[in-house]
């Protein structure tokens, strides 16, 4: 299927989901001329995609915030970060207890807002990224509230939304790389009227499916909404592989707990991890500090179960 047979079929779609789309004005004959006879600012690979680009990570705000740098001494939050990684990417590469289809998408989630996701999800895809075989992208699929762009520093940018909204744009033009090696991400986009209904939508599928298959040798970790309140963290579940569930310690119930696993029961693998414990979860007098970006911070650790 060539690039103008997924434009019309991702249009029509949209306009099954009910997503008003504007027509794109078709350029004359001459008009593509003088635009291939001027060239594009933006660089393209052999197919003419245009490709991503880049952006400079503070690692003074990434610190601020409590995330792992690559030059980081080695801490508590690293050592725990590779406690959760480690079952995570056996599962990638297959030395699991049993072949887990999808493997490298992994989603992570909380039952409520204000469980400390964002923090998880940016620290664990930095702490992948630091791998020696394994390289990144990290989605901001928590479109009606995007944290991703005050946890890095940068500026709001064109992302998945606009995928799901433009046809013509190919997922290549709107990847953010990054300064840190072997990490890239995908920004929330442009806000739209209907952010919910278009992550849950069939587009939205078939954009999962791309990714997994077009970048099926690198983690793609994903930022979700929380599953108690929003719907489409429940339809993005059905497409992972894996999925990260952030309980806060001393604040989340056992029933949202149990309603949450219950909302992404049909994917194969289950990681629980306790966030923002005030004592020594593991005996071993595990614990640390670190700021959120949400205007707080607190002494916490963080424990993983496979569920």
């Amino acid at each position: 299927m060539d690039i103008i047979e997924q434009a019309a079929k991702r249009l029509e779609e949209l306009r099954r989901a009910g997503v008003e789309v504007a027509p794109e004005p078709q350029p004359s004959v001459g008009e593509t001329a003088r635009k291939v006879g001027a060239g594009s600012t933006a660089p393209a690979d052999a197919q003419g995609v245009a490709q991503s680009r880049r952006v400079e990570l503070d690692m003074n705000v990434l610190t601020a915030h409590g995330i792992l740098t690559p030059d980081s001494v080695r801490s508590q939050l690293g050592d725990e970060m590779r406690v959760i990684k480690r079952p995570l990417l056996h599962n990638v590469s297959g030395k699991g207890a049993a072949p887990v289809k999808d493997a490298n998408l992994i989603m992570v989630t909380s039952a409520l807002p204000g469980e400390g996701k964002t923090f998880m999800a940016a620290n664990l895809a930095i702490s992948i990224a630091m791998e020696l075989d394994h390289t990144v992208l990290l989605v901001d699929a928590d479109v009606a509230r995007p944290s991703l762009p005050e946890v890095f520093g940068f500026d709001e940018e064109r992302g998945l939304l606009d995928v799901l909204t433009d046809p013509t744009l190919d997922l290549s033009q709107v990847l953010l790389r990054t300064n840190i090696e072997k990490l890239s991400v995908l920004p929330a986009g442009t806000p739209h009227p209907r952010a919910t209904e278009l992550l849950a939508s069939e587009a939205m599928n078939h954009l999962l499916a791309d990714m997994a298959q077009r970048y099926h040798d690198r983690i793609i970790i994903f930022d979700s909404p929380p599953l108690l309140v929003t719907t489409e963290a429940r339809a993005l579940a059905m497409h992972m592989g894996q999925v990260v569930l952030v309980v806060k310690a001393e604040s989340t119930t056992h029933a949202e707990v149990r309603n949450a696993i219950a909302a992404i029961e049909s994917c194969p693998v289950k990681m629980a991890v306790l966030n923002k414990t005030t004592g020594h979860v593991d005996g071993h007098g595990y614990g640390y500090g670190y700021g959120y970006g949400y205007g707080y911070a607190a002494k916490s650790s963080a424990s993983a179960a496979r569920t």
